[in-house]
């Protein structure tokens, strides 16, 4: 078993990008979103910097334990040599921890707790941050995105 404490920050960051990415993709197919399209445009209020800041500051005030905070701000302080495009560079980091967060939870084979991390996340995502709430049907949220794209 490896030390994960001696993992890059960017390689668990590369592998909880990953593991989000599935997580999401497959909450919104098991929800009934069929056309790739939708899909991709319904993934990406989750899976972009912004969407994952803001999950991960919220969930860092009542739900991450002093342990997985401290991952995520070593991710989130770890120098890189990429530079974000069309986003606030505070939030791509941010976004950097939350992922190292992810990948942290994944090699340490507690699928649980990733599990309930990945949930309220989409909870905050949402707006729905009350934990005894059902995640929001992604399709009707989507359609109405997109009618209010329409509308524009």
């Amino acid at each position: 078993m490896m030390n994960l404490d001696n993992v890059n920050t960017s390689t668990l960051a590369f592998l909880g990008d990953a593991v989000y990415e599935v997580a999401i993709r497959k909450m919104l197919v098991e929800n009934g979103m069929n056309n790739a399209d939708r899909l991709h445009r319904a993934a990406v209020k989750y899976v972009s910097a912004e969407g994952q800041s803001r999950a991960v500051k919220e969930l860092s005030r009542d739900f991450l334990t002093p342990e997985e905070i401290r991952l995520v701000k070593r991710g989130r302080n770890h120098r890189t040599t990429s530079h974000p495009r069309n986003v606030d560079p505070r939030k791509y980091k941010q976004a950097t921890g939350f992922e190292a967060l992810l990948g942290y939870l994944e090699l340490s084979g507690d699928k649980e707790r990733l599990d309930q991390v990945i949930t309220e996340a989409i909870h905050v995502i949402n707006g729905k941050r009350d934990r005894q709430e059902k995640v929001a049907e992604p399709r009707a949220a989507a359609d109405r995105d997109e009618q209010e794209r329409e509308q524009i």
